[in-house]
């Protein structure tokens, strides 16, 4: 796979499924490291690097969801003889991942596994109210809301200059991104949500239910938007149980892209 996208965390085993993980607002590939660690050998965890973060920080972000779900489903496609895989998307990732699986279903690729969306709502024609901060203070006052590992490094003035130019490009993104009707997936999909989310709603997550044809299931974990830095064993666990049950499922149904 293209090292560049796409990131691994150490050598799986030689039948291990792969997990192709997308990162929050203003995250990085390294933020799937616990996970892939968790998973470890049994899953490979291949997370996506978006442009302008890390090692590709003099690259310009990429400030449509659209474009970045069409980038990672062509090289995906262009990979059909390589492991099966699954996806994984959190809070914004979750919109890239589901756009991602749509690409690929409407092009006949590969499909994915087995869909899991974390700690994000339901898209619809309209962004949601907390994905349209008005300047940079408000983004980073939605980011500290959010919570999660580090933030409190937001307060050093140099370090939040640092990361600005990713957060602006990946809310301009949620700002402009617009669900457009179209075919249900067919594809499983697991959903997973924090009880105490501040902006998802375990009833937004559960939406996601009319996007697929397949079969829903819905997670709830205890804790906020990133309930996975403290439920890091059960959220591997049910992408464990995830994977395996949607393998078994495809090869009892002998499906031509496996």
């Amino acid at each position: 796979m293209d090292g560049q996208w796409f990131r691994r965390f150490g050598d799986p085993e030689p039948d291990a499924l792969r997990l192709i993980c997308f990162p929050h607002a203003g995250g990085a590939a390294s933020a799937y490291l616990p996970l892939s660690r968790s998973l470890r050998p049994h899953v490979e965890v291949r997370a996506v690097q978006y442009p302008g973060r890390q090692d590709r920080r003099l690259e310009t972000p990429v400030a449509d969801i659209g474009e970045l779900a069409a980038i990672v489903a062509g090289k995906l496609a262009a990979g059909e003889a390589e492991t099966p895989f699954a996806l994984f998307g959190h809070s914004m990732g979750a919109l890239i991942a589901y756009e991602t699986a749509r690409i690929l279903q409407e092009r006949g690729a590969r499909p994915p596994r087995r869909l899991f969306l974390s700690a994000r709502g339901a898209p619809g024609p309209r962004p949601g109210p907390h994905d349209v901060p008005a300047d940079d203070e408000a983004i980073l006052t939605a980011v500290r809301r959010l919570g999660g590992t580090g933030v409190e490094l937001l307060d050093d003035p140099e370090l939040a200059a640092m990361v600005l130019p990713a957060l602006r490009a990946d809310y301009a993104a949620l700002a402009t991104y617009s669900w457009t009707p179209r075919e249900p997936l067919d594809v499983p999909v697991t959903v997973l949500c924090g009880d105490a989310d501040p902006v998802v709603a375990v009833e937004e997550a559960a939406g996601w239910r009319t996007y697929t044809r397949a079969r829903t299931e819905v997670r709830v974990f205890p804790g906020g938007h990133f309930y996975l830095d403290q439920r890091l064993g059960d959220v591997a666990g049910t992408v464990l149980r995830g994977v395996r049950s949607a393998s078994a499922a495809r090869a009892g149904n002998g499906a031509r892209h496996d």
